[in-house]
């Protein structure tokens, strides 16, 4: 079975370079033992979506030798890639990412061979998902602005978001915004709003992108 935090550090020193990317790639193999898939998402929030979502359905990922790795911004995906590829560890990967930085996806698998003018629809055959816009916003259309404020409030952050709605910069804006914005406002909401947000979900209303992902 493989160790998921243990991968996870030391593909990141692996895939930076430097004076111990050799001794990050030892680690990494080592800690891959019974890994079959990886699953590369933008930050530490969709690993959190993820991983809830897996969790709601009864799977659990490591012992299916499923690692999910935050890549830290979609501009390093490439790097990933290769890591991963034949060249690499040689397992199976897949993706999931914001609509801005489907470029970034898009140029990495061709780059490492997997296609050429790759469509969003190509890419999904490779087991790269895209969101509209991005994750947050395909969980506050799937919930709808009602669901995530009983989110919100489970969480004992209703008061806070009453009074960030009150500021002059959100007035005007639609409370779907709103909502967007006060989830990425302070560091650590974000990863923890993605999971809770997933386990409020109705079965049926997991968004596309997220679905597919783990559906594969």
């Amino acid at each position: 079975m493989p160790e998921p935090d243990r991968f996870r550090a030391a593909v990141r020193v692996w895939a930076a370079g430097g004076p111990d990317a050799a001794t990050a790639a030892d680690a990494a193999r080592e800690s891959a033992a019974g890994l079959r898939t990886v699953v590369l998402v933008e930050g530490v929030s969709d690993q959190r979506a993820v991983e809830a979502l897996a969790e709601r359905r009864h799977r659990d990922l490591a012992t299916e030798g499923v690692c999910v790795v935050p890549l830290g911004g979609a501009m390093s995906v490439g790097r990933y890639l290769r890591l991963f590829g034949a060249q690499g560890l040689a397992v199976t990967v897949r993706g999931l990412c914001d609509e801005a930085e489907e470029g970034f996806f898009r140029r990495g698998l061709e780059q490492v061979g997997l296609g050429a003018g790759l469509t969003r629809s190509a890419m999904e055959v490779l087991g790269f998902e895209v969101c509209v816009t991005d994750l947050e916003d395909e969980l506050i259309r799937a919930l709808g602005s009602d669901g995530v404020e009983r989110v919100i409030a489970e969480q004992g952050d209703l008061a806070r978001l009453r009074v960030f709605q009150n500021q002059p910069a959100q007035r005007g804006r639609s409370v779907e915004r709103q909502l967007r914005r006060f989830l990425g406002t302070m560091s650590g909401r974000k990863a923890r709003y993605a999971g809770a947000l997933v386990r409020a979900l109705d079965p049926g209303a997991v968004p596309r992108p997220l679905d597919r992902l783990l559906a594969g």
